[in-house]
């Protein structure tokens, strides 16, 4: 009998489909991957912005994740918004409980379009519980520039602050530099426990249709996680589908602002 391999999303809800549990679905899915999922928050969303945040209440969050790894089990977790101190305390507290090893972090601050999903007040908890915990976490530059207390304007201090992120105690680091007005930029991996560095040559593609990159990036690297490839390959696996789904994505309209990436580019035509 086959087996699945199976990834547990742990993040919010987006009513507008591009970023959140919605992304990581789509995503999850298009990578080959069993897709499951804990809703720690509903949002009220579009391609223009959030207009309403619901936090989903914490015993229904913990009965979520118990229910899923209680019976199906997983291969690997991504998380994404954990709006709250304590839900990120709820989240590694159940996953240490499990002992699930493969957790991708993606420390989820604030929208494509500018608002923010994480209280203020919970970024120390984040940064000192959740993090370390993480097999690898994947800030964008103004997530890392919180993390790292750096600013993070070249691609030089991008290089930079890689390393400096294993501060946090995880396992690896992957800055993403998506936001740096150069082309090409390069994407940075930092595999701490192995001393190695990893450089992702990417050309920008011109698109308003960027909204759930980060999600879909996570979640892509947590699905090559699960089904088993080393980091590096894992990160390189993701890169290409994320890079490959902006630019088929870039083919549409969606939305009045930031629309979503064509997560199913393999299979729709475009």
């Amino acid at each position: 009998m086959k087996t699945y391999k199976r990834v547990l999303s742990i993040a919010g809800s987006d009513s507008g489909g591009a970023a959140g549990i919605q992304a990581d679905l789509k995503t999850i899915s298009a990578c080959g991957c069993y897709a499951m999922t804990a809703v720690t928050a509903i949002t009220a969303q579009n391609s223009l912005g959030v207009t309403d945040i619901h936090p989903v209440p914490l015993p229904s969050i913990e009965k979520q994740i118990r229910a899923v790894l209680d019976d199906l089990g997983a291969d690997a977790v991504k998380i994404g918004m954990l709006h709250s101190s304590e839900v990120i305390r709820l989240v590694v507290d159940i996953l240490q409980e499990y002992g699930i090893r493969c957790i991708v972090a993606d420390p989820v601050m604030v929208t494509a379009s500018g608002d923010k999903l994480l209280q203020d007040e919970a970024i120390y908890t984040l940064r000192t519980e959740l993090l370390p915990i993480a097999t690898i976490i994947t800030p964008n530059l103004f997530e890392a520039e919180i993390i790292t207390g750096q600013t993070i304007r070249e691609q030089e201090d991008v290089f930079r602050a890689v390393g400096q992120m294993r501060n946090t105690g995880c396992r690896s680091a992957l800055l993403k530099a998506g936001h740096l007005n150069i082309t090409p930029f390069y994407d940075v991996l930092y595999d701490y426990e192995e001393e190695k560095e990893y450089r992702f040559e990417t050309t920008r593609i011109d698109t308003p249709n960027t909204n759930g990159t980060g999600c879909s990036f996570a979640s892509a690297i947590a699905s090559f996680l699960a089904q088993g490839n080393a980091l590096e390959i894992a990160v390189k696996k993701a890169h290409a589908y994320l890079h490959q789904a902006i630019a088929e994505g870039a083919k549409y309209k969606i939305g009045k602002g930031h629309g979503s990436v064509h997560h199913f580019c393999k299979w729709w035509d475009s």
